[in-house]
């Protein structure tokens, strides 16, 4: 059983207990959080796509972690310009374990 859900402008498979690291948002740790834009659900025989989305399908869960990702660095370069610009950055993220699927 796995549903697909939208968060923060990307879309996420999940399935029941799982821990999956969306865009930040607000919650302490221990903090229920609910999925009502679910796009499609599947109990492994039969699949609902929603239309945009379903209207009767929810996934619920509760925050693990707030965190931030790896840091990456953003080198930009032009050759024999004396053009150097270097800058780092750190993705805010929140853990969440998924409870339930309910349709």
């Amino acid at each position: 059983m796995y549903a697909v859900v939208a968060s923060g402008g990307k879309q996420y498979k999940v399935r029941e207990g799982e821990i999956l690291k969306i865009e930040k948002i607000p919650g302490e740790i221990g903090d229920s959080i609910s999925f009502d834009n679910v796009l499609l659900y599947s109990d492994g025989e039969s699949i609902q796509i929603g239309q945009p989305q379903l209207e009767s399908a929810k996934v619920s869960g509760h925050v693990v972690e707030q965190g931030k990702a790896p840091k990456i660095i953003v080198f930009k370069f032009k050759r024999r310009k004396g053009y150097r610009r270097k800058q780092g950055h750190r993705q805010r993220f929140t853990a969440v374990k998924i409870d339930s699927i309910n349709v």
